[in-house]
């Protein structure tokens, strides 16, 4: 009996030993380490992703749905190649590098329709400009209407002409009729700007005064304190007929920033000389005999917008 329990004893012991000696791996860690790994791969920032920070490389195909072999959940396998990098981008990266190549587009856009419109400065008026207007009305022999006996003989003789009142152009009714008459040119220019504004804009302009007389000067200047002199080497022109007043009241932003840039440029070619009054909101325009029609504006062409480059055009032909 003792022997027997140091037979069992001793194979105990020579078993050990050899467990020791070889170790044998359980079947369940041999399972574990032969199996793929089937979790999800952590996602990848899109500012983190090679084809997005580069953007080269061809666009990743899109999975098909339809097809009977599904693509696998797994993560690929690595590759030292650099499509096999790209062709592993997830879906969302594609949406996300559109989108940043959409944002400039859209800022720049609105970059430009904030500055389409610059509003021109007033046109000022200042002695040396009212001293031009009367050097000028004694350089084209232009004489002061003394009263309405003068004013009435020059209408006869067709000196002067009555204002082109048309559906673009109005005249206050409140002046005498023959209160409504200017030099043959000054009503050449009311017909030409009248036409070009009611073209842009679709209504009138308003024509407040136009010839006076010395006579008639001097009772304005009673009960208006902005009115010229009726006498003097330095007068006001509408005594010689070829100036008009016309009514900034009613005109809107667009429509007086046109108004000076029309005006400026005849002033620049030397055929009007504009002052703009703030006081009775008005332009004062004094027109010469060199006027002459400007030519007729530009026809704006509308600008099409040029659509967004695709993901795929930058990454073939680069920024």
């Amino acid at each position: 009996m003792l022997r027997n329990v140091i037979y069992v004893l001793v194979l105990a012991a020579f078993a050990a030993t050899s467990a020791l000696a070889s170790p044998i791996p359980s079947a369940n860690a041999h399972r574990r380490a032969q199996t793929p790994l089937t979790a999800h791969p952590k996602p990848i920032r899109p500012s983190e992703h090679p084809a997005v920070r580069h953007e080269t490389g061809p666009r990743p195909k899109a999975a098909n749905h339809n097809s009977s072999h599904p693509t696998p959940r797994h993560p690929a396998r690595k590759s030292g190649h650099p499509a096999a990098s790209r062709r592993r981008q997830p879906h969302f990266t594609r949406n996300a590098e559109v989108a940043s190549l959409h944002v400039p587009v859209r800022e720049e856009s609105v970059s430009l329709r904030s500055q389409r419109f610059v509003m021109p400065a007033p046109l000022r008026g200042s002695l040396e400009s009212l001293t031009r207007q009367n050097d000028m009305a004694e350089a084209e022999g232009l004489e002061r209407i003394l009263d309405e006996d003068d004013l009435n003989d020059r209408i006869t003789q067709k000196l002067l002409v009555p204002v082109p009142v048309s559906g673009a152009l109005a005249i206050n009714q409140n002046l005498p009729e023959n209160h409504r008459y200017c030099r043959p040119w000054t009503a050449n220019f009311l017909s030409d700007l009248a036409s070009a504004h009611a073209a842009r804009f679709h209504k009138p302009i308003d024509v407040s005064s136009a010839v006076r007389t010395v006579e008639y000067q001097k009772q304005l200047i009673l009960t208006n304190g902005n009115a010229a002199a009726a006498e003097g080497d330095v007068v006001s022109p509408h005594l010689t007929g070829s100036t008009i007043d016309i009514v900034k009241q009613g005109m809107n932003k667009q429509e007086l920033g046109w108004m000076r840039a029309w005006l400026l440029r005849l002033q620049l070619a030397a055929q009007i000389d504009v002052e703009e009054e703030f006081r009775q909101a008005c332009f004062h325009i004094t027109v010469y005999k060199s006027y002459a029609p400007p030519p007729p504006e530009p026809i704006r062409k509308t600008r099409r917008r040029r659509p967004a480059a695709s993901a795929v055009q930058i990454a073939s032909h680069g920024r």
